[in-house]
């Protein structure tokens, strides 16, 4: 088993992270919130050698899956989560493109499998076990890979901030009980991607994240 690697590809007007995960050694992968500019991604893929055996997705919002569906076809795969609490969300992107006045090829989500706590997904020897974490939005879902203490939390945690719960099926107490309860018991010393902007460590976010303290 190769050193897992992530990329991240900045794309939408919201520069979200849409991250590529991979193993050095193989080069096989996924694809991480694909939420748009899908020849961008591809590009990437395509520079650095990488074959993406399937799409995750954190939660139904429209800049993290709202070129899934363009992506699948592009690439011959699955989409694979998030939790089926988000199915009216990802039923909804096209009417969120037009609510955010967003122009580009927008497409509803039809996941090929949905995901709940306790599960894994994997590609290769590279194991992510699955954390349902509502809040930012009902069906996020969190992927953990214990071996490498690394997270990738989409939009639940950022560094110095969290989700934000005022849009459509938000809810503060639960995230932040998800980040408490679910993030922070992994350890400290677990490495992060988030959805937008800088990652970091869960450790840091426990002792100065004006949200947690």
């Amino acid at each position: 088993m190769g050193q897992l690697n992530a990329g991240i590809v900045p794309v939408t007007p919201f520069q979200q992270n849409c991250t590529i995960l991979f193993d050095m050694d193989d080069k096989q992968g996924v694809v991480v919130d694909p939420g748009g500019d899908i020849d961008k991604v591809l590009a990437v893929l395509k520079d650095n050698a990488i074959t993406a055996g399937a799409i995750w997705i954190t939660h139904g919002h429209i800049d993290h899956a709202g070129g899934a569906m363009e992506l699948k076809e592009a690439l011959g795969v699955d989409i694979i989560g998030p939790h089926e609490a988000d199915q009216p969300l990802l039923a909804n992107l096209e009417n969120q493109a037009k609510r955010f006045g967003i122009t580009d090829a927008v497409r509803n989500c039809v996941p090929d499998r949905f995901l709940t706590e306790g599960e894994t997904v994997s590609f290769g020897a590279h194991s992510f076990e699955v954390l349902h974490c509502p809040g930012h939005a009902p069906g996020h879902v969190v992927y953990y890979n214990r071996a490498a203490k690394f997270a990738h939390v989409g939009d639940v945690l950022f560094r110095g901030s969290v989700g934000r719960t005022d849009l459509p099926g938000g809810d503060h107490a639960a995230l932040i009980a998800s980040i408490k309860e679910k993030l922070l018991p992994l350890g400290d010393d677990i490495g992060f991607i988030c959805g937008h902007g800088p990652g970091g460590r869960f450790g840091e976010e426990r002792r100065t994240n004006p949200f947690l303290t």
